[in-house]
């Protein structure tokens, strides 16, 4: 077989950046270790930036998201009582979609099967060769049979744990890492949401976030020790927990049910550089994690397939490699604002073990001082909206 780009992974940044790709005419095969079914298992965030709202409609895949999702103008950060707003759409005219990352991928696959692109499933043992040499080349094995793709380009959108970023050879690659002493214990739950707008909240007894999924679906978390277990957590003690960790005013409002989802998610922040080699390029989770506090991990791989997508095209359309070759360091610029943005909003919403009263009072100091200025509300308001790509 033989493709323009081979792209490994067949989550949201793979299959955006395939569809981009085809729209300009530009032949991909998408590889995917999993099933479809697998794939559009995963409960993840469901934050878009205004930014990723308008590529997905760029890629023809936003008339569903229009119709469905919930823009919002603003969201709420909270320390006990006090509730600062803030107001998106005042401080920077921009909004962002709650819309899930279930949907987008979704959308994604009904238009890749409407386009034809190939988007195989099942594969193992994919290795990555020749991106030295004129023409690259991925290997996989397919059903008990090794099978062979020649490539102009590879793009590796295959995760954290994926093969793509180890194929950079170790003393090549420079990682970058903040492991946090806790996880986020997430459910989905068939009931109102407490507010019309998310709720980051700073308590004496840990951080909760308040998110929803539309009128009758939410998404809830709080902060739990690495050490604790799913099982550890029945629906009673989420709710008893989660009620304590959020202003008053909103657990008078709150409706509880039966989760239909349980999990823990711990957190860290990693950058791998560089994200190019030869042909291959890095995209996503491949190649770095954010916390999901600042709701930046999918809208941080878009804006990398943003960026790739531009440069592809111009190498294979028109022989300009200048994107290729300031890929890394264009992407990798936006991904360290980012990173700062998702490390500021972690600290500033967690307990940590064993920290001292000075930690907790400057979290409150933080918190007053978005309160009191405009201009610290309209900087936290720009980058959560997205800065641009």
């Amino acid at each position: 077989m033989k493709t323009e780009v081979v792209i490994i992974g067949g989550g949201p940044s793979g299959l955006l950046l395939s569809q981009l790709l085809n729209k300009a005419g530009v032949a991909t095969v998408v590889l995917e270790r999993s099933s479809r079914e697998h794939v559009l298992s995963r409960i993840r965030a469901g934050i878009l930036e205004w930014g990723t709202v308008e590529l997905l409609r760029e890629a023809g895949v936003g008339a569903r998201m229009d119709a469905e999702g919930y823009p919002h103008d603003g969201t709420y950060l909270t320390d006990a009582e006090l509730m600062v707003h803030i107001d998106f759409k005042a401080l920077t005219g921009k909004q962002v979609m709650v819309y899930g990352q279930t949907e987008v991928t979704q959308d994604l696959y009904d238009a890749q099967d409407a386009m034809g692109t190939t988007v195989i499933h099942g594969v193992e043992d994919v290795t990555i060769h020749d991106l030295d040499a004129s023409e690259a080349a991925v290997e996989y094995t397919l059903n008990g049979e090794r099978q062979r793709i020649s490539c102009a380009y590879v793009a590796g959108c295959d995760g954290f744990h994926g093969v793509s970023r180890k194929t950079i050879p170790e003393e090549k690659r420079r990682a970058f890492e903040r492991v946090y002493p806790f996880g986020w214990l997430g459910i989905l739950s068939r009931t109102p949401p407490v507010h019309d707008e998310l709720i980051y909240s700073n308590s004496p007894h840990g951080f909760a976030l308040a998110s929803m999924r539309n009128e009758n679906l939410v998404r809830y978390y709080v902060q739990v020790p690495l050490t604790d277990k799913v099982e550890d957590w029945s629906d009673e003690r989420f709710w008893t927990e989660f009620k304590r960790r959020i202003p008053s005013e909103a657990a008078e409002r709150l409706v509880t049910g039966p989760s239909i989802e349980k999990s823990i998610a711990p957190l860290r922040s990693f950058v791998s550089e560089p994200l190019r080699w030869g042909r291959l390029f890095l995209v996503g989770d491949a190649a770095h994690i954010v916390p999901p506090t600042g709701a930046k991990g999918l809208n941080l791989a878009v804006s990398d397939v943003y960026y790739l997508h531009e440069a592809l095209i111009s190498a294979l359309k028109a022989g300009q490699t200048a994107g290729i070759d300031g890929y890394s360091e264009r992407a990798l610029a936006r991904i360290w604002k980012a990173m700062r943005f998702s490390w500021q909003m972690t600290t500033m919403l967690h307990r940590f073990e064993g920290e001292d009263s000075f930690a907790e009072e400057m979290r409150r100091a933080t918190l007053r001082h978005l309160a009191d200025s405009e201009t610290a509300r309209k900087d936290l308001a720009e980058n959560y909206v997205g800065l641009p790509f």
